[in-house]
């Protein structure tokens, strides 16, 4: 029996390839140059599942996905909440006092602020971290580091000069797993979230009316994203997570209320709520 291929962004090494062998350790991680390569693959049936960022809780939003996956057609099924954290790492034999510079992605740079300034080195942006050790390991220079994964350490044969690098502890980057069909996840089975994309009526105040439905029976919604559409100034989708499952009764009187008010809708998914949530909805309280 073959292996379940899921789609990622990125080299191997990436955060996203560690999303995948946490979350499903007997798959094959199948590595896309482009998020629409990931989101084709899926489509196209060449791979099974895509592990797909979505929000990093220092970076914020990933722009891209909002963007590509409500026209992709795909479903999320499920959630993954991965802490990151970030290595220095340079080829074999090297010590920390020939760094001169370091590569890898913008945001991975940002969040190793600290020790890029206590180094003294240069900052260099590169497309991707795990991108970044493989290009260090092949070009054999001392005076360059990378900062990447253990994984990504460990695949491009490089030593870990300095360990968890990162500013903020609390560095978490939350994934959705792609499907091409729904999954949706049954009523009661444990804390759920429901995904849905719409765009309001050209009313006044449509999107106060159209939200209001969730307060008044008592549906948090933990997201909210607004993005404009084709680049149209007026053309305004939103991206929404709430908790529970559109079966529930407090939550189908608030998705009748949204219809009513939106000339779009569409459940994007229904799945189980990672266990990670809990201890952000605690800390609110």
């Amino acid at each position: 029996m073959s292996k379940m291929k899921i789609a990622f962004q990125g080299e191997p090494g990436a955060n996203s390839h560690i999303a995948i062998v946490e979350a499903y350790p007997d798959a094959e991680p199948m590595p896309c140059a482009t998020f629409e390569d990931a989101l084709s693959a899926i489509s196209s049936g060449e791979a099974d599942l895509g592990m797909i960022p979505i929000e990093n809780s220092v970076a914020g939003r990933v722009a891209d996905i909002h963007h590509l996956l409500p026209a992709s057609g795909l479903f999320i099924i499920g959630e993954w909440f991965l802490p990151v954290r970030h290595q220095l790492m340079a080829i074999k034999g090297t010590k920390l006092s020939d760094i001169k510079s370091v590569e890898s992605h913008v945001h991975a740079l940002g969040q190793c602020r600290r020790i890029i300034r206590k180094l003294g080195i240069k900052p260099i942006v590169h497309a991707d971290t795990a991108g970044s050790a493989r290009d260090i390991s092949e070009r054999g220079d001392k005076t360059v580091a990378a900062i990447a994964s253990r994984l990504a350490a460990k695949i491009y044969g490089l030593d870990i000069l300095a360990e968890d690098i990162e500013d903020e502890a609390h560095n978490t980057t939350r994934f959705v797993v792609l499907a091409r069909e729904p999954k949706w996840a049954a009523p009661g089975s444990g804390p759920l979230v429901t995904t849905f994309v719409f765009r309001v009526r050209n009313l006044p105040a449509a999107l106060y009316k159209a939200l209001g439905g969730f307060a008044t029976n008592g549906v948090n919604m933990t997201k909210l994203e607004s993005y404009m559409v084709d680049g149209n100034f007026f053309a305004t989708q939103f991206y929404a997570d709430v908790d529970g499952h559109p079966e529930d009764k407090g939550l189908a009187f608030a998705i009748e209320e949204l219809k009513f008010f939106s000339r779009e809708f569409r459940i994007v998914g229904v799945y189980p709520g990672h266990p990670f949530r809990a201890t952000f909805s605690e800390a609110q309280d």
